[in-house]
């Protein structure tokens, strides 16, 4: 016998993922502006508050280590894995600071910014995509629902329009993998 719960979910994801066919032309945009960076020496900063965290430490991962084949690694840092910098900047300034300083610190022209944001609410993202604007970085956004107030600060934007914060996060976890896949094409393997 199904079950009532599992079927209604596969269903609105199967129809959430279904919408991602209409962000080819942001996504390809977003993968550029990645891949021009790597191939230019430059750097991926990622950041994201929760599951999306973990998100950006996965997407970080993909391309510090690799994502399909063997090549050799290109530098990307997960902003939000550092808990000894993240409660020293949200303390000695506050959480809205935590991405931003980060890429004062570490953030040169060139370099990207791939931020996400299943609610577009996150203060901190839009704080980080800011931050990025005045240091020369390229930035992308991945949010949900209507996008927020996070809406139209970054260069490129990816708003996954579901209510449901695990569709958006099942939609960011695919674009984040077709993202890689397309940059990784463009990558030297030495």
């Amino acid at each position: 016998m199904s079950n009532p719960s599992f079927q209604a979910s596969l269903d609105e994801c199967i129809e959430t993922l279904e919408h991602l066919r209409t962000f080819e032309k942001p996504l390809l945009e977003a993968a550029r502006l990645v891949g021009d960076a790597l191939l230019a020496g430059g750097k991926v900063l990622t950041c994201g508050n929760g599951g999306s965290a973990a998100d950006t430490a996965h997407l970080a991962t993909e391309f510090t280590c690799r994502f399909s084949g063997d090549r050799r690694p290109y530098p990307a840092l997960a902003l939000a894995t550092d808990a000894g910098l993240l409660t020293a900047i949200a303390n000695d300034y506050t959480f809205k600071d935590v991405f931003a300083r980060q890429i004062w610190a570490y953030g040169k022209p060139g370099d990207v910014l791939v931020a996400f944001s299943t609610s577009g609410k996150s203060r901190n993202i839009l704080s980080a995509i800011e931050e990025a604007r005045r240091r020369g970085l390229s930035s992308i956004a991945f949010l949900g629902r209507d996008g927020g107030h996070v809406a139209g600060a970054a260069n490129v934007e990816i708003i996954v329009p579901s209510k449901v914060t695990a569709r958006i996060q099942e939609a960011h976890k695919f674009l984040l993998h077709a993202l890689c896949e397309i940059v990784e094409a463009r990558l030297p393997k030495e």
